[in-house]
């Protein structure tokens, strides 16, 4: 057991009678003796982060091996755990495929996946919304992001300012939405317009897309952090994942 969800399922089986008190005592108190984390001497791979956080630990690519990212992934899913990991390249899934058959690599977002069953469904939609084409891998790693958190999203992609009226004919399913997420390269304007339709935080995601003056996502990022629109906050460059997260946090909210 590593998810609330488990929990509360098995309170509940036990509220109908679907399983005795013995057998669900013996069930908790397998979780509660289990190691809260596992050490493969290169990673400590920490299996109560769903228990705390809502949603199992996350596995960055970046700066490991592929071989270290297989084990650490064989690692979460044996638990029962949904397995994320971001960043990684194809040499990383095919390490992660190799002990979890039942991975799946998305290229276009650059991310490893397996669902299992201890994710708690959000309560609305999130909308991901992305400037222009060029933006759209950090954007589908956020979108992938949530939807693997337990989200229903909403991809609106190619909506930014340069053709203003693209996002003014997607109000309704902004407004429907229980978070936006924003991503945009170049000046960064996008989250400012959205913010100023809708009454739902907005998460901005500054992209490196762009010309020289844009200094790799940076002059994006000081232009979202000086929006003047109301309810915006803002991840750092490139960082779907990060953006996600937070939105999901929102959509999980009661």
């Amino acid at each position: 057991m590593t998810s609330n969800k488990q929990l509360r399922e098995l309170l509940e089986q036990v509220a109908r009678h679907e399983i005795d008190t013995a057998s669900a005592h013996e069930v908790l108190a397998a979780a509660l003796t289990a190691q809260p984390f596992e050490n493969l001497g290169f990673a400590r791979v920490d299996h109560h982060r769903g228990m705390r956080q809502g949603f199992p630990e996350v596995v960055l690519g970046l700066g490991k091996t592929p071989a270290q990212v297989g084990a650490i992934s064989h690692e979460i899913v044996r638990r029962g755990s949904t397995l994320l990991v971001t960043r990684a390249t194809p040499e990383a899934f095919e390490a992660v495929h190799a002990l979890v058959p039942a991975a799946i690599y998305h290229a276009d977002a650059r991310i490893v996946a397996c669902r299992q069953q201890d994710v708690t469904p959000g309560r609305g939609t999130i909308v991901v919304a992305a400037a222009g084409t060029a933006d759209l891998p950090v954007a589908e790693e956020a979108a992938l992001t949530a939807e693997i958190m337990g989200n229903d999203v909403v991809r609106l992609y190619d909506v930014g300012v340069a053709g203003l009226h693209r996002i003014l004919d997607e109000r309704v399913r902004l407004a429907s939405a229980h978070a936006i997420i924003v991503v945009a390269g170049m000046e960064g304007a996008l989250p400012s317009v959205i913010a100023g339709l809708v009454s739902v935080p907005v998460i901005a995601v500054p992209t490196s897309i762009g010309y020289g003056a844009s200094f790799g996502g940076l002059a994006a990022l000081l232009g979202m952090l000086n929006s003047c629109a109301s309810g915006v906050s803002v991840v750092n460059i490139d960082n779907g994942f990060g953006a996600a997260t937070i939105a999901s946090l929102i959509n999980h909210l009661a």
